[in-house]
This record gives C-alpha cells, sequence and structure tokens, in this order.
C-alpha cells in the first residue's frame, strides 16, 4: 500500500510539472514567440526563372519590385499581383515594359492604398502572382512570396 502512494505522488508531481511546460510553450506560440517567420530576413521569392533585384514596401501601401528574367527568353505580357498581404489588404500592380528580355530587369510597382497603410516598421508578407507569356506564346502563372518590412 506504501509503495502504490509513493508511486502515485512521483506521477503526480512529474505529470502537473510537465503540464506547466506545455501550457507555456502553448503561450509563447499563440502569441507568436516560437513563430521563425518574424526573425527571418527581407525576402523575395518568385519562381523558377524569375528572382527579385530589389523591393520595398513603403507605409503608405505604395510598393515596388525589381524583377529579372533568367528564363533565358523573352517574356512578354508581364503582370505582378500582390495579394494575401498580412496584416490585412490587397494590391495590385503592372510592370513595364509589356517585354523582358532575357537576362534585363523591369520594375513592378503598386500605388499607394494597394497595400493597407501601417507605419515604417510593420512586418509585411505577401503572396506575389508572376505572369508572364513565353516565346513559345504560352502563357505562365509562378506563385510566389515577400517578406518585409515597411519603410
Amino acid at each position: 500500500m506504501r509503495k502504490g502512494q509513493a508511486a502515485m505522488e512521483f506521477l503526480m508531481t512529474y505529470g502537473w510539472a510537465i503540464l506547466v511546460v506545455l501550457v507555456a510553450i502553448g503561450a509563447l506560440a499563440y502569441f507568436g514567440v516560437l513563430n521563425p517567420g518574424q526573425f527571418l530576413p527581407r525576402q523575395c521569392l518568385i519562381g523558377p526563372g524569375f528572382s527579385c533585384s530589389d523591393f520595398r514596401v513603403l507605409a503608405d501601401g505604395s510598393w515596388s519590385i525589381i524583377v529579372r528574367n533568367g528564363i533565358g527568353e523573352t517574356a512578354t505580357a508581364v503582370d505582378l499581383d500582390l495579394s494575401g498581404i498580412t496584416p490585412g489588404g490587397a494590391g495590385a500592380g503592372s510592370c513595364a515594359p509589356a517585354s523582358v528580355s532575357a537576362s534585363q530587369t523591369t520594375t513592378c510597382t503598386g500605388a499607394g492604398g494597394s497595400v493597407t497603410a501601417g507605419t515604417a516598421g510593420d512586418r509585411v508578407q505577401a503572396t506575389l502572382n508572376f505572369d508572364y507569356t513565353g516565346s513559345g506564346g504560352l502563357a505562365h502563372t509562378l506563385t510566389g512570396t515577400l517578406t518585409t518590412e515597411m519603410e
């Protein structure tokens, strides 16, 4: 009888300790402390063949992305849209010129207000939808991500 009580007290003590640790980890995860995304550097990924040479999102909601063509052929009917922006909002933009030669860059911009305005230093995450037509006439859509801080 005495050994059973000692075993039960041992299990209960460690059970409560484990429960407290799990609650603490849950609270940290809930408040985003364990979110590695907030510690990652600025990044912009479009998809195979295209890269972001430089990018920025301003506090007034405007944004610019310099896209480099690395597919080895001219891309025409180029269009870039930002969506799924957190904190909330949606944006759209256009690329000029209408075609981007191989190994060349173009600047895509979105007007102020196309992204929910914030304050400098706010973290922004968005989905990039990049549409273009290859030299063979086939339309392509690439989906990428943009993570940065508002300037």
